[in-house]
C-alpha cells in the first residue's frame, strides 16, 4: 500500500515537474494563436480565440517556408557529413586508442563560436563561396563532427576487441568489420549522434547570421526580422519559434525509443 502510495506521489511530482519544465513552450504555441492585442495583454488572457492570422502573416508576407527548407537542408546535410567523419574517425581512435586526436577534437567542441567566426568568414569570402549552402555546411559540420565523435567513442571502445579480430582473421577491411560488423552493434549510438547534431545545427545560430545570404538565411536567423527597432511583431515571432521548435521535437519523439536506449547505454559504458 505504502509503495503504491508513494509511487503515485512519484508520478504526480514527475508531471507537475513536467508541466513546469514545459510550460514556456506551451505559452510560446498558444501566444502564437493569439491575435496582435491579446498577445500582449497584461495580464495574460488563459481564454482567447484562436486565429491563424499569424501563421498566415509568417508564410503569406515572408520567404519563411523557404528558411525553413535552408535550415532543413543545412542541418540535414552537416549531420549527414559530421557522421560521415566522425564514425570512422570514432573507430580508429578506439581501436588504436589514440589520444591526440580525441584532445584536438575535444578542442574543436569546446571552443567558442567566435574563435572560428572572422577565419571562417575571410576564407569563404576569398573563394566567393560566402552566403552559399556550401559555406554554412562546412561552418556547421565543425560543430557537429566533434559532438558526434564524442558521443560514439564510448560505444566503440565498448565494443569487444574480439568482435574486430574476428573479422581480421576472416580476411575483412576495416571498411568492412565497420560497416557490417561494428555498426549494427552500436547503432542506438549512432542515433544518438544523428539527433543532437541535427538538432544542434538547426538551433545553431552564429555561423548562419555571418555566413549565410538571404537565398540561405535559415529559419532561427529570419525569425529576428520581426524584432525591430521601435516594435516587435510578437505573434509572428511567436509563430516563428513555434515552427523551429517542431522538427526537433518531431524527431526526438519518433526515435525515442532508440534515443533513449542510446543516451542510456552511452551513460553506462562512457
Amino acid at each position: 500500500m505504502n509503495t503504491t502510495s508513494s509511487s503515485k506521489t512519484a508520478r504526480f511530482l514527475l508531471s507537475i515537474g513536467a508541466l513546469l519544465f514545459m510550460s514556456p513552450i506551451l505559452w510560446m504555441a498558444l501566444s502564437s494563436f493569439k491575435n496582435k492585442l491579446e498577445v500582449t495583454a497584461y495580464p495574460p488572457k488563459l481564454f482567447f480565440s484562436p486565429t491563424l492570422d499569424n501563421y498566415a502573416e509568417l508564410y503569406n508576407n515572408t520567404d519563411f517556408a523557404l528558411f525553413t527548407w535552408n535550415s532543413l537542408v543545412v542541418a540535414g546535410c552537416s549531420t549527414l557529413l559530421g557522421l560521415a567523419i566522425a564514425v570512422p574517425a570514432a573507430f580508429a581512435i578506439s581501436w588504436h586508442r589514440l589520444t591526440w586526436p580525441a584532445t584536438v577534437s575535444l578542442f574543436a567542441r569546446m571552443a567558442p563560436g567566435t574563435l572560428f567566426l572572422l577565419p571562417w568568414f575571410i576564407m569563404f569570402s576569398s573563394v566567393g563561396l560566402a552566403g552559399s549552402y556550401t559555406a554554412l555546411i562546412l561552418a556547421h559540420t565543425v560543430i557537429t563532427m566533434p559532438l558526434a565523435l564524442w558521443i560514439l567513442l564510448p560505444y566503440f571502445d565498448a565494443t569487444p576487441r574480439e568482435v574486430v579480430e574476428s573479422g581480421q582473421i576472416d580476411g575483412c577491411r576495416s571498411g568492412t568489420i565497420l560497416l557490417r560488423i561494428v555498426l549494427p552493434m552500436i547503432y542506438p549510438g549512432v542515433v544518438v549522434a544523428a539527433i543532437m547534431s541535427f538538432v544542434f545545427s538547426w538551433n545553431y545560430f552564429l555561423f548562419a547570421l555571418a555566413l549565410s545570404g538571404f537565398e540561405t538565411k535559415t529559419a532561427i536567423v529570419a525569425s529576428f526580422n520581426f524584432i525591430g527597432e521601435g516594435t516587435t511583431n510578437w505573434g509572428a515571432l511567436m509563430a516563428a519559434a513555434t515552427v523551429i521548435a517542431l522538427p526537433p521535437l518531431i524527431l526526438t519523439f519518433t526515435v525515442q525509443r532508440w534515443l533513449v536506449a542510446g543516451l542510456s547505454v552511452g551513460a553506462v559504458k562512457g
